[in-house]
């Protein structure tokens, strides 16, 4: 391999991305651009879920019932509402996610020991998620005002104060508040890596052909590894940009804490920048035209980025063969990476695994990728 060789391709392909100075821009845009757009409007959390209350004892009971759930943070009661009809329109037209019912004889059975003491919990099933979530957060508020309603009135009676129970104390790791932000925004700095560095390079071949400046290329002594390389060099260093400029509003921006190595996220970084590189000059040298070069990157690198990578959905609910093919998905191992350093901040002693892994894929694709244009050039 010569490196005057190599450094003439890198330096040709840095100056085709300088003069254009629209794809540049893009390039930077693009990323920065969706990690604002996911970071701010893409969210797990369910809090502040709109609910309509009817309340059919108006005993001081249900009303505390009714603060309990006017000062969590969970609801924001909208509306309470005297009759069946008002709530059932609210559903309908989105005011309203939760209706919750206080029966008529709430707190005479609660303040009699009785497990009659119904509150009914009224859901909109369109909304499955999120309805599984809200009704799991107000039977927690309507047991634990039960439980405390009933230990006062039985420490009233005995003129003492009620026996010891067992009480169950959670607590948080990584991140204690619970912010799907801070769970997010590392993974989606590996899905947006992963999709412009794929459609960056994806082009840069079949660019070449539909010039009918390949045929010059293929006519000199360049090698397919230096062409491969060199063209990789000036996407790798944009790339770069992206993953710094990414990285830093992330911690900057989004205020996803970093408590891990630096140095560990900057190497598995580059390492998971040449696999996506290299496989987008893969593509590029399988096709002769950017049409299809850049279909064909967006396929390969955002669907599975987004879907089979682990960064919204668990690969563990997946189904076997699923999980079978998402091993062969770059971004899950460098996700990993990248939540372990922010996140937890883990070391090389428990991500070496990843990163193992991401030097695998780095090294395979760029074996394909020379193997392919050293067809092209025979």
């Amino acid at each position: 391999m010569s490196f005057r060789r190599l450094r003439a391709i890198a330096r040709k392909e840095l100056l085709h991305v300088v003069r254009d100075p629209q794809s540049l821009a893009a390039a930077v845009a693009i990323p920065l651009s969706m990690l604002l757009i996911f970071g701010y409007a893409l969210s797990l959390d369910v809090d502040r879920i709109p609910t309509i209350v009817f309340n059919l004892d108006g005993s001081p009971q249900s009303l505390e019932l009714i603060r309990d759930l006017r000062g969590s943070r969970y609801f924001e009661i909208v509306e309470e509402a005297r009759s069946y009809r008002p709530m059932e329109e609210a559903m309908d037209a989105r005011r309203a996610l939760l209706g919750v019912v206080i029966a008529p004889e709430y707190s005479r059975n609660l303040l009699a020991g009785q497990s009659e003491a119904h509150v009914q919990l009224l859901l909109d099933g369109s909304d499955s998620n999120t309805a599984a979530i809200a009704q799991g957060y107000a039977e927690g508020i309507v047991a634990m005002h039960g439980a405390r309603v009933r230990g006062e009135a039985q420490s009233r009676r005995a003129g003492k104060l009620p026996p010891a129970g067992v009480r169950a104390e959670s607590r948080v790791w990584y991140n204690p508040d619970m912010l799907s932000r801070n769970f997010i925004v590392p993974g989606l700095i590996a899905v947006i890596m992963m999709i412009i560095a794929g459609n960056l390079s994806s082009l840069t071949i079949a660019r070449e052909w539909e010039n009918g400046t390949m045929e010059q290329l293929l006519s000199t002594p360049v090698r397919p590894a230096e062409l491969a390389l060199g063209k990789l060099a000036a996407y790798f260093l944009v790339g770069l940009a992206d993953m710094v400029i990414c990285m830093l509003l992330g911690i900057f921006l989004f205020g996803v804490p970093f408590r891990g190595s630096l140095v560990l996220l900057t190497v598995a970084s580059l390492v998971f920048l040449f696999g996506s590189l290299c496989t987008g000059i893969l593509i590029s040298a399988a096709t002769r035209s950017q049409l299809t070069a850049y279909q064909l990157g967006t396929l390969v690198s955002f669907l599975p980025g987004f879907l089979l990578s682990g960064f919204i959905y668990s690969i563990s609910s997946m189904p076997r063969i699923i999980q079978l093919i998402s091993l062969f998905v770059p971004a899950r191992y460098f996700i990993n990476i990248t939540k372990g350093v922010f996140l937890k901040g883990t070391g090389l002693a428990v991500l070496w695994p990843d990163l193992l892994m991401l030097t695998g894929y780095g090294a395979l694709m760029f074996y394909f990728t020379t193997r392919r244009l050293r067809q092209k050039v025979a």
